[in-house]
């Protein structure tokens, strides 16, 4: 009997075959029945872990004979004192992932720990046929910490939402991780709210096209190492840094964003932002750009001499709360597309000068807060602002600066009435 003669059809999966005594006791070679398991491994015919007794037993396997059949080894640290799954898996990978609780030696064939489970340190093996990571922590709100050990794998696609609501994170080791075919990385650190730093150096984005959400409320991350990003082929960095309240300063000098048509949020709520370098952005593809530096109440400066908004078709949001700008220049701006800009410059209440001389507002249809707050404005151009087709106005110079409505006077822009009245709302068409 050879590995050769093995079939599935004798095994199947060896969660669901349970070999007999008699047939054991047939084979007197512990060599030949290595190869056996090292062939039914390889044909993915076979889950091996510790509590497989019979198979254990009559090998003497332990997690170093599985370990070397593993690409893929995590170590984590749980939360003290709080309990739940440590990693997610669905019915098809649940025969690959394995986890052992180094500290009392115990395996269980479940993901959860009971309340009063004392485990400090926790392993996960993850077998060699996995092509995805996309939700492997989702939700996994009992981490600490989380360190790569190996990651000998190269044929991974997928890392969406990896670590989505790891609230409790606060350590995590990527230096062994490998990036290298991944396509998706969106919401990838979702809502990891307890991470302070995070080094993804070593990554390679070269095929990634979606970076949506990637850091999106990381409320607490203050250093954030993109260095080596490529982003030449990314379409989507929709609410890429949204909620990332705690960074101050952000160089993006490297992306290329040739392909980028998505924006909106990009910043959003990147409320201790002092610094961003964006000078290499190309916005040729980009579309929308809604709220993109909405909330950077600390951002002082802003170059985006740049940018091409060809193609924008909505600006709603855009600088909306961008309370300590002084100075924008935005006369390069090509808005002709553009059908949005309600709240654009809302809450722009230290804005001194504004150059806007170029914006073509004749496909827009809302401006409804355009320029709520702007009392500092005394330079600003407006040449060819235009509403004919402006159907909602409501609040569009409300506690605006004198200036800015004699402007609109001088070059005889017409206005509602509305446009001077207080914030209402009127259900909730222009928010």
């Amino acid at each position: 009997m050879n590995a050769a003669n093995t079939s599935k059809k004798n095994y199947g999966k060896f969660k669901e075959i349970k070999p007999t005594n008699n047939f054991f006791g047939k084979i007197k070679s512990k060599f030949i029945l290595s190869r056996i398991f090292n062939n039914l491994h390889k044909r993915k015919y076979l889950k091996i872990t510790k509590y497989c007794k019979t198979m254990q037993n009559k090998l003497n396997l332990d997690i170093t004979d599985y370990k070397s059949f593993s690409d893929i080894e995590i170590e984590i640290t749980p939360v003290p004192n709080k309990y739940g799954k440590f990693i997610n898996t669905n019915s098809k990978d649940e025969l690959y992932y394995h986890i052992y609780f180094e500290n009392s030696k115990k395996e269980i064939k479940r993901n959860y720990l009971n309340i009063n489970d004392k485990v400090s340190k926790i392993k996960v093996l993850l077998d060699y046929h996995i092509n995805s990571l996309s939700d492997l922590f989702k939700d996994c709100e009992c981490i600490s910490s989380i360190n790569f050990r190996k990651f000998y794998r190269n044929k991974i696609k997928n890392m969406d939402t990896m670590f989505y609501g790891c609230n409790n994170l606060q350590q995590i080791n990527l230096s062994n991780f490998n990036t290298d075919e991944v396509t998706d990385m969106s919401g990838m650190f979702f809502k990891c709210e307890s991470l302070k730093e995070l080094d993804l150096s070593n990554f390679n984005t070269q095929n990634v096209s979606n970076s949506s959400f990637m850091f999106f409320e990381c409320s607490s991350l203050q250093k954030l190492n993109l260095s080596n990003f490529s982003t030449k082929n990314i379409k989507d960095m929709s609410a890429m840094f949204s909620e990332c309240s705690s960074l101050k300063k952000l160089d993006l000098s490297k992306f290329e964003t040739d392909n980028v048509s998505s924006m909106f949020d990009m910043f959003q709520g990147c409320s201790s932002l002092e610094e961003i370098n964006i000078s290499s952005f190309n916005t040729n593809k980009v579309r929308f750009m809604s709220g993109m530096f909405e909330g950077c109440s600390s951002l002082k400066e802003l170059d985006l001499s740049k940018f091409n908004t060809n193609n924008v078709i909505n600006m709603y949001n855009m600088f909306f709360g961008c309370s300590s700008l002084k100075k924008l220049d935005l006369s390069n701006f090509n808005t002709s597309n553009v059908n949005n800009m309600r709240n654009i410059f809302n809450g722009c209440s230290s804005l001194e000068e504004l150059n806007i001389c170029n914006f073509n507002t004749s496909k827009v249809f809302n401006m409804a807060c355009m320029f709520y707050k702007c009392s500092k404005l005394k330079k600003i151009n407006i040449k060819y602002l235009n509403t004919d087709n402006v159907s909602i106005m409501q609040s569009m110079l409300f506690q605006a600066s004198d200036e800015l409505k004699t402007k609109f006077k001088e070059q005889k822009i017409s206005t509602k009435d509305s446009a001077f009245d207080p914030l209402y709302i009127e259900g909730d068409y222009y928010f």
